[in-house]
């Protein structure tokens, strides 16, 4: 594992956030049999997480910005550093009581994702990363699956809901000719642990549209430093901008821009 000060401080947000929504994860269980539903539970759990992770990260780290999910960019002193947080990524899951989602945060220096970590409260699993470092997950070091051929891989993919129905042509175009290609294709839920997946060779590649850098900023570092290849799904480098993501190894990564492509 990387034991620097950095990632010290990054994980031990986390898993104070994570306490809270492992908490209010075990109230939503129960929310689902009343009438009323957890929707207004989920979004009070999902302020207080990012509360959490506001507070413990200015305090270790005075000074840096950042961009969060709930409540937007808050411009710091330090002009170079800006974190990147998702407090609950996978709302959705959480929201039916799947254990599918996670807190993701990002470090920014100069432009340049430098360290991420990704934690899933339910299972209690981490992924973490530090640029030149390497990716870990589960005390273990993780490396991107080796897999060369389409038609043994499964790829993950995020699927456009119904606030952005003017995306379903697109993703079902693509969708056919991945699934025409490959073993099969899983829908998590959740951006950043279907990043994760690929770092620990679950997943053979993943791509999706219309993300933010929250979303993926910890989990693009996680890929990369297991040996992945990472850019948007049109081959764009700016894809923390663009919001598309699409990863995978060397070959995979190019054969899936490949089939992305076709679709245009």
């Amino acid at each position: 594992m990387i034991r620097s000060a950095l990632m010290t401080v990054m994980t031990s947000a986390a898993i104070k956030a994570g306490r809270g929504l492992k908490r209010d994860f075990g109230e939503v269980e129960q929310l689902q049999v009343s009438l009323k539903g957890p929707g207004d539970f989920v979004s009070i759990a999902d302020k207080r997480a990012e509360k959490t992770l506001y507070e413990e990260l200015a305090k270790a780290r005075p000074g840096y910005g950042f961009v969060m999910e709930e409540s937007g960019r808050v411009e710091g002193g330090d002009k170079s550093h800006t974190w990147h947080i998702d407090p609950l990524d996978g709302t959705t899951n959480f929201l039916h009581a799947m254990p599918i989602f996670s807190i993701s945060i990002a470090l920014e220096r100069e432009g340049q994702i430098v360290a991420g970590v990704i934690y899933n409260p339910a299972t209690d699993e981490t992924y973490v990363a530090e640029k030149g470092q390497g990716a870990f997950g589960a005390s273990r070091r993780l490396r991107v699956a080796a897999r060369r051929e389409l038609s043994q891989a499964l790829i993950g993919c995020g699927v456009p809901h119904l606030g952005k129905a003017a995306e379903h042509p697109r993703f079902r175009a693509e969708l056919a000719a991945v699934m025409a290609r490959v073993v099969n294709v899983r829908r998590l839920g959740c951006a950043s642990l279907d990043l994760a997946y690929v770092a620990a060779g679950r997943f053979d590649a993943f791509w999706e549209r219309g993300l933010n850098s929250w979303d993926i900023a910890a989990g693009e570092l996680i890929v990369r430093e297991a040996g992945g290849f990472v850019t948007g799904c049109d081959g764009e480098a700016d894809f923390l901008t663009s919001g598309s993501i699409c990863c995978g190894n060397e070959t995979m990564h190019a054969q899936m821009l490949g089939l992305l492509r076709s679709t245009a």
